[in-house]
């Protein structure tokens, strides 16, 4: 009864269990986007940004504060220690910053953004039409689409991205307005003054209480040309006196298309732990029942589905599960010879994944890459453990006289201190992690719960279930042993090779020194890495040309790199943005990225391949445009712990002017070494800027002054949005500008009129000169210091040596320059957190064996044997790496974590035995017979694990 309401509440508990991609964790970072209009970056580095810096600095717990600043833009990301309270963390940051906003420039705005997965999009889809305007498009996602997605439980925003505003535009003649006497001043006051709705007060009338509103709101294009600018008794000035009223679109610096369409799309964020994958079936079913209200001609498509890889990730797992059970219980049947022994096996492992299921849920955890991960990689272990209570019990009451249910219970009580043991010495290596901190321990902290929880309900059922099961459902003297006719070949074999070496200990010392000189020479030559690749079925093409370039100029040349993409046969869509990123930020109009989808795995090579190859294309035929091309699920692991780069080189010297020099030697250093790609020197220039200086004296002859200039250059050239229409779901803006034909290029600048408080125009060349500023680059800072950080990436080697390769072109001289120092970060910096955090967790996984041992047989040379036989062990994974051409990254340090516990937990069930024959026989009878007696469960053991495993 309890295994099955353990089955029963493991399996309801999987229904409801949430199902993400990642474990549920609180990264320790904040970011603050600030916009501050269009200043320079020098000025907007002394005015915005390092005042920020300094009031985040103060907030409690922070431990890091890194800077990029950029033309009217910054962007802080705040640092915190693993492990803080982190919505604390956020309403800390946004009141230092809300403090400080009085005394920053006006008009600045920020945001305040607590980094977790859900910043960035789970779902997002697109929409295209031939025949009908981006407006309707926009409209149709905003006013439509996002209320009916919102509303579907899980879904915390979703954000529209492309198409066209709506607005009325109102294109003043300069020289009617002088003809008129009229500024773009009376014009914007006439409009304002003209749209008016407003409460006058109230009136009681036959009992009842009237509001009464003064409405003079405009409904209409009509309307707005009619409006009365001037009045008097000569007649009246109506705005389409002075300029033309047309319907518009809100001027835009960014661009998004869908598989080389103009598009709008739409994102969708899920809510912290909700499951994506009932929400991607909601949202598909709303969706569908949409469909008859889309206008006909456009097409909604989905470009990007998260809980696709989940599902994915998913199914490979329960298939390598059920794979692995089959041939573990293939062992079973193979060495024992009974269909009954092997169903009672293959019913454990079940029950036992569904009790960690249940632990799961009580801790609140969700199904993602890293629990599911630990259910397959455990399955292995609870073969283990009924694999040798059911041989113990088969081979002792096999040919044993007396009642069977009495000996399977004396059985069972016999081998539950060697069971125990081996148990714990399996488990014992998971409670390291719990003290691992950053990325490795938030993700390995849902490994170790979930295979340490599986282990345990795999001692409890093997211990207590499995014998009983075993005394109702097998009569063990009925089973026949397939050793009862003799020895098989692998006993003799054991036997033979047993014999030599106690006849020749030599040969084991030359067979101990062969493994050794393996793994050493494979430990010295294997690669290194930090987080096992995998295949995504899609990634992310971040491009960049040259500073400046203007929106259509980018859209030209990033056409070429859609053909590109639309020519491979191993791409099924794409989604283009300009001036925007995938996660809803904006950029300047020469940056933006690509996601693309590719086909199923089946119909094309290995998505490295494929990534490559359209890499190279690019750099022939392509010119001018800087690409980064790299997988969504990586990039955003590095997004949310800062570092986004294998290869990170920050650079800081007393001047900073010596820096951007020295970044420059330092890229062609790092794009000289093997295996370097994509290398970014750090130096992000921002296109020139047109300066426009006022000769204050020549002003003032003419009652003008610098800032009286400034705001009506503004006002004529950008336009603005003076009042808007209200329709029924949207407001309209009215923007006021001058005619198009007086502001066509630079050149037509110093002949834009300029009014003067006579009323007379006068062009601005006469009272200003003008001079192009070259832009100046980003200014990265790091903790209050003025750094460059040249980054790059990886292909074809491990981050180890490349990094060694790295440190040696830095000390050549010449690269860095007098009074320029570097340090590392990237990945790499990540990559050597993690090793020192997972060399600590394999010490104390020895020091807490050592003691298990130790009370397990309270002898130093029993307990020494044992270790010893486990560290050996694993010179083999470094072996096995090395022949396999894997990596060594934080996955395969853990594995060799698991292995020191395995490697013990055989030789308990060795060890147990030889003592207990012992007691009855001499040391070296004792040492045979136990090795003969517990070869064949040790066999199958290790069998069944490697099996299990392998579908992996």
């Amino acid at each position: 009864m309890l295994v099955a309401g353990l089955a029963l509440g493991g399996i309801a508990a999987a229904v409801s269990l949430p199902i993400g991609l990642f474990p549920q964790t609180n990264f320790p970072r904040v970011r603050v986007t600030i916009d501050a209009g269009s200043q320079p970056a020098q000025q907007m580095m002394l005015q915005v940004t390092q005042p920020i810096e300094q009031a985040v600095r103060a907030v409690p717990g922070v431990t890091d504060v890194k800077s990029t600043t950029s033309r009217g833009n910054a962007q802080i990301i705040i640092g915190f220690a693993w492990g803080s309270d982190m919505t604390a963390a956020t309403l800390g940051v946004n009141a230092a910053v809300a403090q400080l906003l009085p005394s920053l420039p006006a008009s600045t705005t920020y945001t305040v953004l607590r980094m977790d997965p859900t910043v960035f999009p789970f779902m997002a889809y697109a929409l295209t039409a031939s025949s009908v305007s981006q407006v309707k498009l926009q409209n149709l996602a905003q006013y439509q689409i996002v209320p009916l997605l919102s509303a579907v439980p899980g879904v915390a925003r979703v954000q529209v991205q492309g198409g066209d505003t709506a607005e009325i535009e109102v294109a003043v003649d300069p020289h009617r307005l002088a003809a008129f006497h009229l500024t773009i001043d009376d014009v914007n006051k006439a409009i304002t003054a003209a749209n008016a709705l407003q409460s006058v007060g109230r009136v009681e009338d036959h009992d009842l209480l009237y509001l009464l509103l003064s409405s003079n709101a405009l409904q209409n294009l009509a309307n707005v040309q009619n409006i009365v600018v001037r009045g008097g008794p000569t007649g009246v000035v109506r705005l389409a006196d002075v300029a033309t009223v047309s319907n518009g679109v809100m001027p835009k610096y960014f661009d998004v298309s869908a598989d080389g369409k103009q598009a709008v799309t739409v994102l969708l964020f899920q809510q912290p732990g909700s499951n994506s994958v009932q929400i991607a079936k909601a949202v598909n079913q709303a969706l569908a029942g949409f469909s008859d209200q889309i206008p006909p001609g456009v097409h909604l498509s989905k470009w990007y589905d998260q809980s696709t890889l989940v599902l994915a990730a998913a199914s490979s797992v329960r298939d390598a599960i059920l794979i692995g059970v089959v041939l573990a219980a293939f062992v079973l049947l193979f060495f024992l010879r009974s269909w009954r022994i092997t169903l009672l096996a293959f019913l454990t492992v079940p029950a036992s994944l569904a009790a960690a299921v249940l632990v799961l849920a009580m801790l609140g955890m969700s199904f993602n890459i890293m629990t599911l991960g630990g259910l397959a990689a455990s399955v292995g272990l609870v073969i283990d453990d009924v694999i040798v209570m059911i041989e113990h019990l088969a081979r002792r009451t096999g040919n044993t006289p007396g009642d069977h249910e009495s000996l399977i219970l004396d059985a069972g009580t016999e081998f539950l201190t060697p069971l125990t043991g081996s148990s714990a010495a399996t488990l014992i290596v998971f409670a390291p992690l719990g003290f691992l901190t950053g990325v490795t321990g938030a993700f390995f902290k849902a490994l170790s719960i979930t295979m340490a929880a599986t282990l345990f309900a795999s001692w409890l059922l093997t211990a207590f279930a499995v014998p009983l099961l075993a005394g109702r459902l097998i009569d063990f003297h009925k089973w026949h042993d397939p050793e009862a006719d003799g020895p098989g070949w692998l006993t003799r074999t054991h036997s033979h090779l047993l014999g030599k070496i106690f006849a020749r200990p030599a040969l084991l010392g030359i067979a101990v020194v062969v493994l050794l000189v393996l793994g050493s020479f494979s430990f010295t030559h294997v690669q290194t890495g930090f987080i096992p690749k995998l295949d995504e079925g899609g990634f992310v093409l971040d491009y960049q040309t040259e500073p400046g370039t203007s929106l259509g100029e980018t859209r030209r040349e990033i056409s070429q790199i859609e053909d590109i993409l639309r020519a491979d046969p191993a791409v099924e869509s794409f989604s283009t943005r300009i001036g925007a990123g995938f996660g809803g930020d904006f950029a300047e109009p020469n940056q933006g990225d690509i996601v693309v989808r590719l086909v199923a795995l089946g119909n094309r090579p290995a998505i490295d391949t494929v990534m490559t190859r359209i890499g190279d294309a690019i750099k022939n035929n392509v010119p001018g445009v800087d690409t980064d091309i790299h997988q969504l699920i990586g990039d955003e692991i590095g997004d949310l712990t800062g570092v986004p780069q294998p290869i990170e080189v920050k650079l800081a010297a007393a001047d900073p002017n010596q820096l951007d020099p020295a970044a420059l030697r330092v890229a062609d250093a790092l794009s000289k070494i093997a295996g370097v790609d994509s290398v970014v020197n750090g130096i992000v220039p921002a296109g020139d800027a047109y300066d426009i200086h006022v000769d204050p004296a020549r002003a003032a002859m003419l009652g003008l002054d610098p800032v009286t200039v400034a705001a009506s250059l503004r006002a004529e050239l950008s336009g603005t949005v003076v009042t808007t229409l209200q329709s029924a779901n949207q407001q309209i803006g009215v923007r006021v500008q001058l005619a198009a034909g007086s502001r066509r290029n630079i050149d037509d600048l110093s002949s834009v009129p300029i009014a003067t408080p006579s009323g007379a125009l006068v062009p601005l060349g006469t009272i200003a000169r003008f001079s192009v500023v070259a832009g100046q680059p980003e200014i990265t800072r790091q903790n209050l210091q003025q750094i460059v950080a040249v980054t790059g990436r990886i292909t074809g080697r491990g981050i180890g040596n490349v990094i060694a390769d790295v440190k040696t072109a830095l000390a050549k001289p010449g690269v860095l320059g007098a009074g320029v120092t570097y340090t590392l970060g990237g990945i790499y910096q990540q990559q050597q957190i993690a090793f020192a955090g997972l060399v600590r967790v394999f010490i104390a996984a020895l020091l807490a064996e050592f003691v298990l041992l130790l009370f397990l047989y309270e002898r130093f040379v029993l307990v020494l044997a044992i270790m010893g036989t486990s560290l050996l062990s694993t010179t083999a994974v470094f072996t096995g790496l090395f022949l396999t051409g894997i990596e060594l990254n934080i996955t395969a340090l853990m594995g060799m974590t698991m292995i020191v516990g395995i490697a013990t937990e055989m030789a308990i069930f060795y060890v147990s035995e030889y003592a207990l024959l012992a007691q009855t026989m001499p040391l070296r009878e004792a040492l045979i017979h136990a090795a003969s007696n517990r070869l064949r469960p040790i066999a199958m053991t290790t069998l069944a694990a490697i099996l299990t495993l392998l579908p992996l």
